[in-house]
């Protein structure tokens, strides 16, 4: 048996998660400079604006109370929507707090999809559930290769014991 971690095998068992976190990474940096860059979406009225989508969904979604909320100030809504979706975008893309990153990821499509998506029939239509799904591997495991979690963990690993950092209370 084979237990050395070398050749084509453990290579892509080492990168697997890679293409998932570039779809994922680009998809939400993607969508929350798209929101960012649409001033009719960031606006509390009007066609195409984050305050006609939420009075589109407020009588159908799971949890009304999240549309409620969010419609005390839609701008603002919106813009923190644009804000997180960006920032878990690119935190995914290179691999920085990844974990954290995911978590954020899954918490915005769990509300799009409590909220938003909710009334599609049946629930597979609607896309939101699979983004959630697809979260979940990253939140378990993190960006392992190719990312400044992995490259943070293997300086940590060689930094000098004489260099590192103590607590002491005096």
């Amino acid at each position: 048996m084979n237990t050395t971690s070398s050749g084509p095998r453990a290579a892509a068992t080492r990168h697997a998660l890679l293409p998932l976190r570039l779809f994922l990474g680009i998809t939400f940096v993607y969508a929350g400079v798209d929101k960012l860059l649409d001033p009719a979406f960031l606006s509390a009225t009007g066609d195409g604006s984050i305050g006609q989508q939420l009075e589109g969904v407020k009588g159908s979604a799971a949890i009304p109370a999240l549309v409620a909320v969010a419609l005390n100030d839609p701008g603002g809504f919106g813009l923190a929507m644009a804000l997180g979706e960006t920032a878990v975008g690119l935190g995914v893309l290179v691999g920085l707090l990844t974990r954290i990153a995911a978590l954020g990821g899954a918490l915005i499509s769990l509300s799009l999809w409590l909220t938003v998506s909710w009334q599609a029939t049946p629930y597979y239509y609607g896309n939101d559930l699979a983004y959630l799904m697809a979260w979940t591997p990253l939140v378990l495991a993190g960006a392992p290769t190719l990312s400044l979690d992995a490259a943070l963990r293997r300086r940590r690993r060689t930094a000098p014991r004489g260099r590192r950092r103590v607590n002491r209370r005096e």
